[in-house]
């Protein structure tokens, strides 16, 4: 425990230095540093500030996920080539192809989770800094980048009557009623945004060989388990904790409003609408993000030819060898 909070000791000094700039900032506009919507604002702020550094990471996380939607049809094949050879040797030829595989499409299975993983200790440490205001408050210290004065000015702030730092399982002082009915709609509405951005997905921005693949089973078991998970785990989060993860979930889910729409899957029914949307207006159609690196060379291969044949056909019929005639 000493060494997770060792870990988690600049994450949570980093966490709360940016929500500490956030409410001096909106105190210095005139929002009394006390109250619980300048707090809240300052906990929205942090996850603009997370996300917009994520984009990046984003970007990767969509290529990797086109790569293995791209890989499953090569994938099927791998996999009935050594199907039901249970030996060292297959196993090992059968692991080696996969690699093979990830390789060839740039794409491996943990670059799709690359973003939540980078968040997750700086959801760890700003339930840390979250649960630990009470304790801090009464004895008088100070919790990362936060003054004591702060912390007392956050233990005393509440939205809707509710205490930012209070939780439904626990409690935490306020209106324990409107603590239980703010914790359970922001436990809804959390849960509720993961399963949106996962079903849209599954539903627009998958290719048929995807649907049809081993990888869109363990896509529709994240759907159900992942908000399951989370809308468990809520209850003990802060109300300030899924004030968060609330507003990252929306991030993510107009993230993926706008990839499905401008970015989609080759093959998918997000990218055939695209294609209609543009020839409708007369536009060509958009090199599509993620796509296989062989069909790239591919591509550039058929270009090449295209360019050698235009060159051959320039060479029309030569008038001299007529006039020879």
């Amino acid at each position: 425990m000493d060494l997770f909070a060792t870990i988690l000791a600049p994450f949570k000094w980093l966490v709360s230095a940016i929500m500490v700039g956030f409410h001096d900032g909106f105190s210095a506009i005139g929002m009394p540093p006390a109250n619980g919507w300048t707090w809240t604002l300052s906990i929205i702020g942090l996850v603009l500030v997370i996300r917009a550094a994520l984009i990046p990471v984003f970007v990767k996380q969509i290529k990797a996920q086109r790569g293995m939607q791209l890989l499953q049809p090569d994938l099927k094949k791998m996999q009935e080539k050594y199907k039901g050879k249970t030996d060292q040797l297959s196993r090992q030829a059968m692991a080696q192809e996969q690699m093979a595989l990830y390789k060839k499409h740039g794409t491996n299975p943990f670059s799709a989770c690359l973003p939540m993983l980078i968040q997750m200790p700086f959801f760890f440490a700003l339930f840390q800094v979250l649960s630990g205001i009470s304790s801090a408050k009464i004895s008088g210290q100070g919790i990362g980048a936060m003054s004591a004065e702060q912390v007392k000015q956050f233990d005393e702030s509440t939205i809707f009557g509710a205490p930012l730092s209070a939780s439904l399982l626990h409690g935490g002082g306020g209106n324990q009623t409107a603590v239980w009915i703010l914790s359970i709609i922001m436990i809804l509405a959390m849960t509720a945004s993961q399963f949106i951005t996962q079903k849209q997905i599954m539903a627009k921005n998958m290719s048929e060989e995807a649907l049809a693949s081993p990888f869109m089973r363990q896509q529709k078991m994240m759907l159900y388990i992942l908000p399951v998970v989370f809308g468990v785990g809520g209850i003990n989060f802060p109300i300030g904790v899924l004030i968060y993860w609330t507003t990252t979930n929306l991030w993510t889910m107009g993230q993926q409003f706008f990839v499905i729409r401008r970015m989609p899957t080759p093959g998918s029914p997000a990218a055939k609408a695209l294609a209609e949307r543009r020839a409708a207006r007369g536009l060509p159609a958009l090199p599509l993000l993620g796509g296989k690196k062989a069909e790239a060379a591919a591509a550039e291969a058929s270009a090449a030819a295209a360019a050698v044949e235009a060159k051959s056909q320039r060479v029309q019929p030569q008038r001299k060898n007529r006039k020879r005639k």
